[in-house]
């Protein structure tokens, strides 16, 4: 079973992967650090920063690398384009914004990310393209509390009690637009 942990970027998707490695049995790959290892790309976009991926090249590698006999974890925006299943994780733009700026993304990149969340583009994407999307709201909790979440996430998917997750993790439960859309 493929899962996505998905979401814009700064919303703490690596940071929860790092520790779902180290502490628990999932196999995790991290698909932009293959990407761009294993130049799963079509070309280099200059102007964004960034790779533009070939899709049917990373979904034919992450076949190949899953653990067939247990969950495998997939970190990345993308992820929900392959994943079975999907976490997505939220932040409020301005929170957003702080990490982003911090990682020194031009502002362009971060009114980019910050609209895209604003409006729960990969929200939408992942409940195009999953079987099952549960949504968390990173802005004020700690990492540990995202880690316990996405913990019990998997566990629940693994016993098959996607409808008891729903509940708790209904997709749709953030919106962030008007807050956004006010202030712009």
């Amino acid at each position: 079973m493929l899962i996505g942990i998905t979401g814009t970027p700064g919303t703490g998707k690596t940071a929860v992967t790092s520790l779902l490695e180290s502490r628990t049995p999932y196999r995790v790959i991290h698909l932009n650090e293959l990407i761009k290892e294993e130049k799963l790309y079509s070309e280099v976009d200059t102007e964004r920063d960034c790779v533009v991926a070939d899709m049917d090249l990373v979904e034919r590698r992450v076949w190949e690398m899953a653990d067939p006999n247990n969950i495998t974890v997939l970190d990345s925006h993308l992820s929900h384009h392959i994943a079975n299943s999907a976490i997505v994780l939220r932040t409020k733009p301005d929170v957003l914004r702080a990490r982003l700026q911090k990682r020194k993304y031009s502002a362009e990149k971060v009114q980019e990310n910050l609209e895209a969340e604003a409006l729960d583009i990969i929200l939408c994407e992942a409940v195009d393209w999953c079987d099952n999307v549960f949504e968390i709201d990173t802005t004020s909790q700690s990492l540990e509390r995202t880690f316990d979440d996405v913990v019990a996430i998997l566990e629940g998917l693994a016993a098959g009690q996607e409808d008891k997750l729903a509940a708790r993790y209904r997709p749709g439960s953030v919106d962030w637009s008007e807050d956004f859309f006010d202030q712009a």
